[in-house]
């Protein structure tokens, strides 16, 4: 079994592994919200910005929990 990296380095500076969730989640987010405003989806959010924040915790709770595991 490969052991999941604790920590990302960049040039000898260490990253959290978490960053690198975050980063991954608010691009899927970005994505999906672009998908949404394309197909005219988007207009049944009630508070597009909440949505956005929630999408947001949901895809770095599945990438935390499923990809890259700690």
């Amino acid at each position: 079994m490969i052991a999941a990296p604790k920590e990302l380095a960049l040039a000898d500076v260490f990253f959290p592994p978490l960053l690198l969730v975050m980063v991954i989640a608010y691009l899927a987010t970005l994505a999906t919200s672009y998908g949404l405003v394309k197909s005219g989806l988007q207009r049944f959010v009630a508070m597009p910005a909440l949505f956005e924040l929630s999408l947001t915790a949901i895809y770095a709770v599945l990438l935390a929990t499923y990809v890259i595991p700690s």
